[in-house]
């Protein structure tokens, strides 16, 4: 049977149809109903794609046609298949091993999907009763390739000092059309600002300037209309710091900048700050008349207190960061006292050797019988000011309070307070 055979049953040529398929839509007749996809259908290439149709009337017809036209803008619609409904299918001879019809409906299948076919698909509908009722719709049909998982490359990969170089982060993928690109923070979205650019399809990402603050997991997501997928995560290596340089101890009362432990005690003190690489070079110093010493290298130091020769020595430790090439220094006082004024002073609110202390009038507790040395904090110019005078608990001292914290250190203990004190 030839095409133009199948055709002449029909009063309406191939032009008459296109110009009618921008009039007669969907819903126009209301005794012919046809239910096409109301958005852009999405194959896969090498995959078969059905566009699904439905259609219905609510008149007596003799005869329905069937007629699927491919548009390819800005070419013409060609014919592709048709029929009528109960007789046999005649579709184009090129395209006879590409399409098909899916009865009972008017679904058309396209097998094997290449981009060639991505275009406009046309359905025409006419059913024939006392009079042909036609309907007709279109179907936008693309297609796509699936992305492959993304890579990261980073440059350079080697790592950047803060504040000293530049990131460049590319997200590549083997295959994939209309690729989509979307980097990720921790698992944010990231977007251009401060530190970050983005290159004009989102595919590289630029960190400008390097800080601290941009350590982190990043990814990128690669996506398109049928298929997206993310890259494994990668840390950039940022060197920094030190940062928040402190010094502590296991053992003892930290106030401020000072450290109280009981005479007898081996103190260890720790070194510590944040930094990257984490493994820095510390150094302690001891800092006595005006003069400074290299005491040792390393993170820890230990102060046997029978070595000590003053009630309070200063000691400083130094970290420097050999791939930053920076370095911070702090230090802290370590103070000597009897066990019982360390206990008495841990019992006391903080907030208490936050002012000076001045002792006035008489105390009935025998707890507070002793001698007492004032000893305070340095002043904003970095001098140390203690008081060298000692007063009795029994004596009224009237005094101005000190620029910082003052400590009190039992220098002697009365003979009957140890003899009361040993036989309880």
């Amino acid at each position: 049977m030839r095409q133009d055979a199948f055709m002449e049953p029909f009063s309406t040529t191939f032009c008459d149809l296109q110009c009618k398929i921008c009039v007669l839509l969907l819903g126009i007749c209301s005794a012919l109903k046809l239910t096409v996809p109301s958005h852009t259908i999405r194959g896969i290439k090498g995959q078969s794609l059905t566009l699904p149709v439905d259609y219905n009337f609510n008149i007596t017809v003799s005869n329905i046609q069937i007629i699927w036209l491919f548009e390819k803008p800005p070419t013409t619609p060609i014919f592709l298949i048709g029929c009528l409904v109960n007789h046999s299918v005649v579709p184009d001879l090129e395209y006879r091993h590409k399409i098909a019809l899916k009865p009972p409906n008017a679904s058309l299948q396209i097998r094997s999907l290449n981009f060639s076919d991505e275009g406009n698909y046309i359905i025409k509908i006419n059913i024939d009763g006392n009079r042909t009722i036609p309907a007709s719709a279109k179907v936008q049909v693309t297609v796509d390739v699936p992305v492959t998982k993304p890579v990261i490359y980073i440059e350079p990969f080697a790592g950047v000092v803060e504040n000293s170089g530049n990131i460049t982060l590319n997200c590549t993928v083997e295959e994939g059309t209309r690729v989509a690109y979307q980097w990720l923070k921790n698992g944010n979205p990231i977007e251009a600002g401060t530190i970050y650019s983005l290159s004009a399809n989102n595919s590289t990402l630029r960190i400008v300037p390097v800080v601290k603050e941009a350590i982190g997991n990043y990814s990128c997501l690669a996506e398109n209309p049928v298929s997206a997928m993310e890259s494994d995560v990668i840390v950039p290596t940022i060197y920094y710091g030190p940062y928040g340089l402190t010094i502590n101890s296991d053992n003892g009362q930290k106030l401020g900048d000072y450290f109280t432990f009981n005479k007898g005690e081996a103190v260890q003190l720790y070194c510590s700050a944040d930094s990257n690489p984490p493994n820095i070079f510390y150094s302690w110093t001891q800092r006595a008349d005006n003069s400074t010493r290299l005491i040792k290298y390393g993170r820890s130091l230990e102060v046997v207190s029978e070595k000590v020769t003053q009630k309070t020595e200063e000691y400083r430790c130094r970290a420097l960061n050999n791939k930053t090439g920076k370095w911070k220094e702090t230090h802290i006082f370590v103070i000597m006292m009897p066990k019982v004024l360390q206990q008495k002073l841990q019992t006391r609110p903080e907030a208490d050797y936050r002012k000076a202390q001045t002792i006035s009038g008489h105390e009935n507790a025998l707890d507070d019988f002793g001698i007492y040395e004032f000893v305070a904090f340095p002043d904003a110019a970095g001098i140390s000011r203690v008081s060298s005078w000692s007063v009795s608990v029994s004596d009224t001292a009237q005094g101005q309070d000190f620029n910082g914290t003052v400590y009190e250190v039992i220098r002697h203990i009365p003979e009957q307070y140890q003899e009361r004190q040993e036989g309880t």
